[in-house]
């Protein structure tokens, strides 16, 4: 059958419209459908149901009223009783859907105007869509382009599929880019919006060095060498953390390349950003050294339940290890993710002497002793009054100097001590209206009790309705830097694990959950036991 030139024209306009929105077809053959469709109904009455097909090999058209089949007809544009349904379609039962043709039509100008506005609509949600489901799954991808127009800072880059933005603080310091300027940056967002999908580029984001390296250096693109941690001071310096899977390859040799050629390429990227590039290693206290590079390290001291890490340098190293503006630690924390503390051997030393005169008076005051006595005991590593209390009588008693009638003193000074201590803070927790029920509550010391009730925990209820974030505090970090936010148990030793087990004794006290549910949840924390070898 032959096509005729208008037909043909149709299928031609669809196609040309597809290939160079870069969308489908017969996407743009449903929003012809429709148009003309939307076209007929101006027609035949708003209310009509008319609906149009195009084939889409012959580009035939053919136009349709569907009339739904009723009992009684309240609409006679688009509904039609059974019994005149029967006489097209014999077979026709209420509910049914049937379909008259119509007759071609001439459409005049507003008509075909109105029907230009549906397709260019349709195209457009149409690109939109590919746009957005081409570009979502692209999140964490370099992509290159060519800028179209800087509008306030802000540059607008044409991605050939695609519009993408690069906003001011995404750009690095004194970078500037013109019209037709070819430009490479990170895809870190893509969100759908009312005017289409915004495609957010960075050339500030510390993956962005991460992916150029895996541009440049083959061994991380294969797997061999990984990428752990990247910590960026934009445009100035950067510090990258690398592991090799494989024992022949050096991780921080294959990144620096022939000659540095490979972090050269990068460094040239990133306008002269310099990079430095450290093995990474999973004892914490290895890692913080190696990022804190090139300083050397004397000490460290670890705070694991803070995630801090005490530093000590020589001297000398105090401001290579700081580096300029601080610049050097900042990087080495937001790389490692710990709180890293510097300090100078001389510092350290003071601080020690500084904690042992501050033992000293504590056993010299809390047990009236004699300076010499408070200063041994402190020399052999006693920290508080408690540990003195609970240690093993003979360990006080193997102390040069002392023996088994002294070290029973001494514990006995202290218990007193601690019993007029206890007693004192119970007075306060009465004081505070803290309830007798709470003192019940297994593992709980009235320390403890006190901080409660300073803090409006005054019953069993009240307590069982906290969170374990509001007895121990919680960190957050933003901007590269570690918060601390009290809890009501700050100053008080206690892991998050612990508070966690006050709470949920609380909550059994108070009938909230029962002993099953208790002994399930701790069977769930406790880690499985390997199940022993058998004999052979």
């Amino acid at each position: 059958m032959a096509v005729s030139a208008n037909r043909l024209e149709l299928l031609q306009i669809a196609d040309a419209v597809a290939r160079e929105k870069s969308i489908d077809r017969g996407i743009v053959i449903a929003a012809m459908e429709d148009a003309i469709a939307k076209a007929a109904r101006s027609r035949y009455g708003a209310e009509t149901d008319v609906h149009a097909e195009i084939e889409p090999k012959t580009g035939d058209l053919r136009l349709t009223r569907h009339m739904l089949v009723v009992d009684a007809v309240e609409n006679p544009s688009n509904q039609i009783t059974v019994d005149d349904a029967r006489k097209r379609h014999p077979a026709a039962q209420v509910g049914d859907t049937i379909a008259d043709p119509l007759p071609p039509l001439e459409y005049g100008r507003i008509a075909a105007q109105s029907a230009k506005q549906v397709i260019v609509q349709k195209v457009r949600e149409a690109e939109r869509d590919r746009q957005y489901a081409e570009y979502k799954d692209r999140i964490g991808d370099i992509v290159n382009g060519v800028v179209k127009r800087v509008e306030y800072g802000n540059v607008v880059v044409d991605l050939g599929r695609g519009e993408a933005i690069v906003r001011r603080d995404e750009l690095l310091p004194r970078e500037v880019f013109r019209n037709g300027d070819r430009i490479r940056a990170y895809i870190y967002d893509v969100r759908r919006e009312p005017r289409g999908p915004q495609i957010f580029l960075s050339r500030t984001h510390p993956q962005f060095t991460a992916k150029l390296f895996a541009q440049e250096v083959p061994e991380i693109y294969d797997g061999i060498v990984e990428v752990k941690a990247v910590a960026r001071d934009p445009g100035s310096r950067a510090k990258i953390a690398v592991i090799s899977r494989d024992s022949s390859v050096d991780p921080v040799g294959a990144c620096v390349g022939m000659r540095g050629s490979r972090v050269q390429a990068v460094v040239n990227e990133l306008q002269g950003e310099k990079i430095d590039i450290i093995p990474w290693s999973p004892d914490i206290a290895t890692f913080v050294v190696n990022a804190l590079a090139p300083a050397e390290v004397a000490k460290v001291v670890l705070d694991e339940d803070k995630e801090r890490i005490e530093v000590v340098v020589p001297d000398q190293q105090l401001s290579l290890a700081i580096g300029r503006r601080g610049q050097n630690v900042r990087l080495a924390s937001q790389l490692t993710g710990w709180d890293i503390d510097i300090l100078t051997e001389q510092e350290e030393s003071e601080r020690r002497q500084a904690e042992f005169e501050n033992r000293t008076k504590i056993f010299v005051d809390a047990l009236n002793l004699d300076e010499v006595v408070g200063q041994l005991l402190a020399s052999e590593g006693f920290g508080s009054i408690e540990e003195l209390a609970l240690v093993d009588q003979k360990e006080i008693a193997s102390i040069e100097g002392f023996d088994e009638e002294t070290a029973a003193e001494l514990q006995e000074r202290a218990k007193e001590y601690l019993a007029a201590q206890e007693a004192e803070l119970d007075a306060k927790r009465k004081e505070l209206g803290v309830a007798d029920e709470l003192t019940e509550i297994p593992g709980i010391t009235m320390k403890m009790l006190v901080a409660l009730g300073e803090n409006g925990v005054k019953t069993v209820e009240d307590f069982a309705g906290c969170a374990t974030d509001d007895l121990t505090g919680w960190t957050e970090r933003k901007d590269g830097e570690t918060k601390k936010e009290p809890g009501f148990f700050d100053g008080i030793d206690i892991s998050r694990e612990d508070a966690e087990a006050l709470i949920m004794e609380a909550r059994l006290k108070a009938g909230w959950i029962t002993e099953e549910e208790l002994a399930a949840q701790r069977a769930e924390a406790e880690p499985a036991e390997e199940p022993a070898a058998e004999p052979a």
